[in-house]
């Protein structure tokens, strides 16, 4: 996954956005992470990084929304069974939930399958997705931009301590070697 977004940048991170959110299981935690990294080195820009990711997981979600639509899972018994409980949360929390689950692990991917079979309506669907996509990947790629500026200064800092350390160790052997002459 990383060398899509090193090879094609935003449009790369588009790519890995679209499947994740259209309920095919690639983490948009380490996608989102390398953007953060990719930021960070340089290759993309933080807003861009954030667009392509909202608009990947957009384009996703009104994919599974779609499929939703269809009321095909309704043949699935244990999909009935999942987007009966979906139903419930809908029901009680409105089209709230929708935002709620963009910000939530796993929830945040199969959300638009019971907000299509429910017919959330398309408008708000829209808004309430984008909103929460465009929060998990602002937050995602700030912390990949921290992690990546930590690394390299703990890079720095292991790179000179191992430096050392292998100094130390070379000037031993060299000291042992002259002893035992």
């Amino acid at each position: 996954m990383t060398g899509v977004i090193a090879s094609f940048g935003a449009l790369g991170v588009f790519l890995l956005m679209v499947p994740e959110s259209a309920c095919i299981p690639l983490p948009s935690e380490v996608t989102l992470l390398f953007s953060g990294f990719a930021v960070h080195q340089g290759w993309m820009s933080f807003p861009l990084a954030v667009l392509a990711a909202t608009a990947g997981n957009l384009v996703g979600s009104l994919l599974a929304y779609g499929l939703g639509a269809t009321q095909l899972l309704q043949r699935l018994p244990i999909a009935r069974a999942i987007l009966c409980r979906w139903d419930e949360l809908l029901e009680r929390h409105g089209t709230r939930a929708v935002l709620i689950a963009r910000l939530l692990p796993l929830a945040r991917t199969f959300v638009s399958l019971p907000a299509g079979a429910r017919r959330v309506p398309l408008v708000s669907f829209i808004v309430l997705t984008t909103i929460g996509c465009a929060l998990w990947a602002l937050g995602l790629v700030l912390a990949g931009m921290l992690a990546a500026s930590a690394w390299a200064a703990v890079d720095s800092i292991a790179g000179r301590a191992l430096l050392a350390i292998g100094i130390i160790t070379l000037a031993a052997s060299v000291l042992r070697t002259r002893q035992s002459r």
